[in-house]
Order: C-alpha cells, then structure tokens, then sequence
C-alpha cells in the first residue's frame, strides 16, 4: 500500500504555486462525515496555508460519493473556479456495493477531467475499514484533504504554465 510509504500531508512547501488568485470549489460527501469534515478541514487549510483567499474557497456538499460527480459538474458549469477538488469515503462493506460506487465515482471524475479545462481532484478514500479511513484523514498516515489541496494548486498552475506556451 503506497500510503504506508509516504505520509499523505508530507510535501516540500517550497513546491508549491502561491494560490493568492486562484479559485477552487471543494464538494464533499456527507456520507462517513467524520472523515469526509476531517478531510474537508486538511483541504481548506492547506489552501488557506498557500494563500488562496478564504472567499476564494467554493464549498458544498452532497449527500453521497457517487454524488461528488454531479456536485463537481454543477459547480465548474456555474461558478468560475480554477479547479475543483472532490471529498469523499467509502468504506468496504459485506455486498459489492462498495465496488460500483468506487468505481462510478473513479470513471466519472476521469470523465470530467476530459470533458473540461480545469482539473477535477481525486479525493475519494476507499478503504477497507474505518480505522484505515481514519489513518487518512488526520490520523498516522496524514490527511488525504491535505493532498488534495496541494495537488490541485500545482494542477492549476501546470495549466497556466501550458496556456502560455
């Protein structure tokens, strides 16, 4: 498990873009909430930490994961943001539900990255326990949230950095 490798909140400051005049949306599952709010808190204060304004930071929320990809369709259709980091956690129960919601959520966040000119950021956790779920959303492996941030401020400035070439 790669996780166990890396801690999902270590990263080099230094590398990331200033975010000062960038907009990005966050949806969030309210489905697993205590680690979806825990996620949600690592992504907002990472943002807030590289300098995208707090009015900047468009959030909502939708009642499930497979939601995050109408949530995250919605908001890059009718509000003007840079990118849109997606929140949410599913965790393995006894039916393969767990398999078709994770990979619903997967191919359609790939779709969005394709059919629009912003990046969509995958941070969906699909873990098999709670415990696990915990470890990645604050806990002993870091915050997921965190990552998701950090990664959609180098998205956004990868694209910049192309359009003026």
């Amino acid at each position: 498990m790669a996780t166990a490798y890396h801690n999902l909140s270590s990263y080099d400051p230094a590398s990331v873009p200033n975010g000062e005049d960038m907009r990005v949306g966050i949806v969030v599952s309210e489905w697993n909430e205590n680690i979806t709010k825990a996620m949600l808190d690592g992504a907002y204060n990472t943002l807030r930490k590289h300098g995208v304004k707090e009015e900047n930071i468009l959030i909502d929320f939708v009642p499930g994961s497979f939601e995050l990809i109408f949530g995250a369709k919605h908001l890059v259709e009718n509000k003007e943001i840079d990118a849109v980091i997606t929140i949410g956690s599913v965790i393995r129960g006894d039916t393969p539900h767990f398999d078709y919601v994770c990979s619903g959520v997967t191919q359609g966040i790939a779709d969005m990255n394709i059919r629009y000119d912003i990046p969509f950021i995958f941070g969906l956790l699909t873990t098999d326990d709670m415990q696990q779920a915990e470890e990645r959303a604050g806990g002993k492996h870091g915050n997921k949230g965190d990552e998701c941030a950090i990664t959609a401020l180098k998205m956004i400035d990868f694209y910049r950095r192309n359009l003026e070439e």
